[in-house]
């Protein structure tokens, strides 16, 4: 295996191995739009509670309520993006907030928790579990019961804190839901993932079965037709006995078209064998190949006119100079085949901003053979080379039943000057 192979292997290996790795994603940005929401619609609803009940039943101070509930409410927002710090707002409000109640209003009153504030517990210990996983949720249940724990150490006047048993066993049981439904949600996004991983490999593997078979069909059917070609046109002249100077030489070009035609089968087949299609397997010429391919058309018998005017094209991209070529390529084949007898001209010019082809041919003054037939595969071919370089490709009879094949291909494309 050669370096150029072993490289692209092991790039593809890391590839592949990034792809599996596993993701670290809090929520899907859907999931996490909805959980927004939706504690918004809670945080907005337990604030106008919480400091009406604890300015009458509780006789705070509304000024101090009003920040200390904002922090514990703002908590289970704020942990969308910061955990940490919704942890360390939550536990130290929920500290503070006993601490500033009325001690006559204890007496009667949950301690050291009210009941909205029971209920922000249990919805911050959720929504940190739900969303970063069971270790954050488990520090923050552990943070705001030692906070409401030590509240009421610190005041040991106050009756026994009967409110904090109750929250402990009601958010300890909400903190387990949160842990298996989020474990159950996190196995259901890594399955979707995976499912899509795995279509997208059988996609990609069909692409390659089918690349290979057509290269197995061009390897057996066509490649080995065109040897036996250039292999008949090459013995001709040892051959055949008394055989003309002209006819051994127009044998002789036979048999170099077909060894140039092997040549770029060799190159498609190792671009159709190849899974990332490296560039330097495709063939490469370009408009400076243009004259060599109207002298083998003309060497044919075909009247071809050829008009270049290039300027220096040896800062054009290779794809637009293989566009070209091709597009030349595919004209001149066409009229040949379809319009025999003919006359051709080709006219290529170049400037600085874009390359510009006209390949025009006069009406046949042959018959067209029957084996002929138009599929459009040619035209097809044409747009798609030109579409691959933001071009444009103009493919029209003409009114005397001539046939015109006109393309402009800019140097740069669209997606080159983003």
């Amino acid at each position: 295996m050669t370096p150029m192979k072993d490289a692209r292997r092991d790039k593809r290996e890391k590839r592949a191995s990034r792809e599996n790795a596993p993701r670290r994603h809090p929520l899907p940005r859907d999931r996490r739009t909805i959980m927004i929401v939706i504690l918004a619609v809670i945080a907005v609803t337990l604030y106008s509670v919480i400091v009406p009940v604890h300015a009458t039943i509780y006789a705070s101070s509304v000024p101090v309520t009003m920040l200390l509930a904002a922090a514990a409410i703002a908590a289970p927002l704020v942990s969308v993006r910061y955990p940490i710090l919704a942890i360390i707002m939550f536990a130290v409000a929920s500290l503070l907030i006993p601490l500033t109640i009325s001690r006559d209003a204890t007496l009667q009153a949950p301690w050291p928790w009210s009941v909205p504030m029971l209920i922000a517990f249990a919805v911050t210990v959720a929504a940190i579990t739900f969303q970063h996983g069971w270790r954050r949720g488990l520090i923050m249940f552990a943070s705001g019961t030692a906070s409401g724990l030590i509240a009421s150490m610190m005041l040991p006047t106050v009756p026994s804190a009967n409110s904090l048993i109750v929250t402990t066993s009601v958010v300890g049981g909400l903190y387990l839901i949160a842990v298996l439904l989020a474990g159950r949600l996190r196995l259901g996004d890594e399955l979707t993932r995976q499912r899509a991983h795995t279509a997208e490999e059988q996609a990609r593997r069909e692409l390659v079965e089918e690349r290979t078979r057509i290269a197995r069909e061009l390897h057996d059917v066509v490649a080995h037709s065109m040897s036996v070609i250039q292999v008949q046109a090459s013995t001709a002249r040892y051959r055949l006995p008394n055989l003309a100077a002209d006819v051994a030489s127009e044998f002789d070009d036979l048999a170099a078209t077909a060894r140039t035609s092997l040549t770029e089968m060799r190159r498609l087949l190792g671009v159709l064998r190849t899974e990332d299609q490296t560039v330097e397997l495709a063939p490469q010429q370009g408009i400076e190949d243009i004259p060599a391919l109207v002298d083998s058309i003309r060497r044919a018998g075909v009247d071809v006119g050829l008009e270049l005017v290039t300027a220096d094209v040896s800062e054009m991209p290779a794809g637009v100079q293989i566009a070209a070529f091709r597009i030349v390529q595919e004209a001149l084949s066409n009229a040949v085949r379809h319009a025999p007898g003919s006359r051709i001209s080709v006219r290529v010019r170049t400037d600085e901003r874009a390359v510009h082809l006209r390949v025009h041919n006069t009406a046949a003054t042959r018959e067209v053979p029957s084996a002929v037939q138009s599929t459009g595969h040619g035209l097809r071919g044409m747009r798609e080379r030109v579409a691959l370089v933001d071009g444009t490709l103009e493919a029209d009879p003409d009114a005397d039943g001539g046939w015109t094949v006109a393309a402009e291909l800019p140097w740069t494309s669209k997606q080159e000057s983003v």
